[in-house]
């Protein structure tokens, strides 16, 4: 069997892996010229993984999968690239997306430390105590670090005789012949292909824009006040900073950088536009971060790194299959965290000839 593999994102990359692993002849092909892709939702410096999940059970059960895969992986690759840190969830007011997350967890029997506002706030001094209502601090979570996850991917593949190709812009689908067309018009022919192309999913597949909606976003890195380096060196990531602007900070471990992103600085755009930071895009993604951040103007902007993802209108993962054709998308950043598992999940879908089992998990309704 030879499989072709659109994309060389997280789940393209952990589906070419785990079906060489099974034996499958893999072509992955990437339009970049680098994997990650700087441009893609994997390319960005780390990703957080956790069990919260709000209401969306399915997939706070299925992170013992994800965890269980990524192990599978390290002992491929040569990790583990993944930091332990936990996560802290702190609201704002009652009934925020904190509190939903936090709610979730105790009503599920997972443990969670609850913290006083002040309390908080005196263990992680970049918290302003006067602007929060509650803390909550969860073991189970931590940084991917996507960079040296995608590097140590790459050179497993290339180990194991995966056809890895880079600068190869795939601009043409035939499910029904099993066959890909590139920019340069070079064509690849396989038994199955799987499409794992990301926000550019729908220049290849416009008919799934009655389910996929491309956004651009973008990401912030901070340079902390000088004395306040060291705590945020040694905090955990925070999952979600409460009130209405769906906020996360991911800490800076393993020569990373601190980095902040909002749910609410999004907006409809295709993949490739808007790319280009605007002029004070930074100051206005920190500052949606005061409350909770204490001094936040002292904070400079060391970065601005713009993102394109797709989501789906419930928030869950995609997965489409016809002819001989897999299409999976996962829903926007949240994604990463499961790569690992989407991949071992989409090749024994493939191989096993049960791609409805692999739709039903990575959807997730169960």
């Amino acid at each position: 069997m030879h499989v072709i593999v659109v994309g060389a994102g997280i789940d393209g990359l952990s589906t070419a892996w785990s079906l060489a692993k099974r034996g499958v002849q893999v072509t992955l092909l990437e339009q970049a010229s680098l994997i990650p892709n700087p441009l893609s939702a994997s390319g960005d410096q780390h990703r957080i993984i956790r069990r919260a999940y709000g209401g969306f059970g399915g997939y706070q059960r299925r992170i013992d999968e994800a965890y269980d895969a990524w192990s599978e992986m390290w002992d491929d690759i040569g990790g583990p690239h993944l930091v332990d840190t936990g996560f802290l969830l702190v609201s704002q007011v009652p009934g925020d997306e904190a509190d939903v997350y936090r709610d979730s967890l105790k009503s599920n029997g997972y443990p969670v430390e609850d913290l006083e506002p002040l309390d908080a706030a005196a263990r992680y001094p970049f918290l302003d105590g006067d602007t929060i209502r509650a803390v909550s601090f969860s073991k189970e979570g931590g940084v991917l670090l996507c960079r040296k996850i995608a590097d140590g991917l790459v050179a497993w593949l290339e180990a194991n005789e995966v056809d890895v190709r880079t600068e190869a812009k795939v601009v043409g689908v035939d499910a029904a012949a099993g066959t890909v067309r590139l920019a340069d018009e070079r064509t690849y022919r396989g038994d199955h292909i799987v499409v794992t192309a990301g926000a550019w999913v729908l220049g290849l597949l416009p008919e799934l824009s009655d389910t996929l909606t491309t956004y651009r976003t973008a990401v912030a890195y901070l340079t902390p006040p000088a004395d306040l380096t060291s705590a945020w060196e040694q905090a955990p990531v925070i999952l979600d900073v409460g009130g209405t602007v769906d906020g996360y900070v991911i800490t800076p471990v393993a020569g990373t950088g601190l980095k902040v992103g909002a749910g609410i600085h999004k907006r409809r755009s295709g993949p490739d536009a808007d790319r280009i930071p605007a002029p004070d895009e930074g100051r206005t993604i920190r500052d949606y971060f005061a409350p909770p951040f204490a001094r936040v103007d002292e904070y400079g902007v060391a970065e601005v790194v713009t993102c394109a993802y797709t989501f789906t209108a419930d928030e869950h993962f995609m997965m489409r299959c016809e002819d001989r054709m897999s299409v999976v998308s996962a829903c926007s950043g949240h994604g990463y965290k499961f790569g690992a598992a989407v991949g071992r999940r989409i090749a024994a879908g493939i191989v096993g000839e049960n791609s409805a089992e692999a739709r039903s998990w990575l959807e997730a309704r169960d």
